[in-house]
């Protein structure tokens, strides 16, 4: 097991996946961000200072790969973050089979499966974490948006699954449902990034969970945005 606490983000390229980085890199931990765009990932790393993983989650095998080289460079694995996400706005009625495919293969197969692949290391941590990137779309009703809403209603699910599952093994869960958050995905609102969520707000959840006692757990967060007046944002 490595001396430093380590973590793996999926979807740690840009957005909520970089903040969290950025704030378990303030709190100790060896850090590595995966994605699919190999530019990108590679460029946020060396940013960071930290390392970097060109994985597509909605590949089975890139879920596994990309668990299997963390490990071998870190030794073990603390914290997990599901953070890779996709939504394609459209009416159910109206949707194209391979967008539906495409969201739940990254929104929930592909965190399945990344997080099938960490279990057993998160085990032999010393207090394991996997944080889930869900929304606020997955607690409610949201028409425009529903293969995305359903996907993220799962994540919510397998959530307080997993806590029940893995109590045991002293490994938590967490799924962190925002409302709309400042980042390329929300640039369909036409809102101004300083209207919504800020991806810190996001880091700052995860930051509270790291700091509990091993007898407390939180198994889902809603964080509504200022002047959303209960919508789906």
């Amino acid at each position: 097991m490595a001396n430093r606490r380590s973590a793996l983000i999926t979807g740690g390229s840009s957005g909520i996946g970089l903040a969290i980085a950025r704030m378990l890199l303030e709190e100790g931990f060896d850090v590595t961000l995966a994605s699919r765009t190999r530019e990108k990932v590679e460029a946020a790393a060396a940013e960071l200072g930290c390392e970097a993983v060109t994985a597509d989650v909605s590949k089975p095998e890139d879920c596994a790969r990309v668990v299997e080289e963390h490990v071998e460079r870190r030794g073990g694995l603390d914290l997990l973050v599901n953070s890779a996400g996709i939504g394609i706005a459209a009416r159910l009625e109206d949707a194209q089979v391979r967008h539906i495919e495409r969201q739940l293969n990254i929104n929930l197969r592909g965190l399945l499966l990344v997080t099938q692949a960490a279990i057993p290391h998160l085990k032999r941590s010393d207090g394991g974490w996997i944080v889930n990137l869900a929304s606020i779309a997955g607690t409610t009703a949201v028409p425009i948006l529903p293969i995305y809403a359903a996907s993220k209603a799962a994540v919510i699910s397998i959530t307080h699954t997993l806590n029940e599952d893995l109590e045991d093994d002293g490994v938590r869960a967490i799924a962190l449902c925002p409302g709309f958050v400042d980042t390329p995905m929300a640039s369909f609102t036409g809102m101004a990034g300083d209207e919504m969520i800020q991806p810190e707000d996001c880091a700052e959840v995860v930051r509270m969970c790291l700091r509990l006692s091993p007898r407390a757990s939180i198994g889902e967060v809603v964080i509504r945005r200022v002047g959303g007046r209960g919508g789906p944002g």
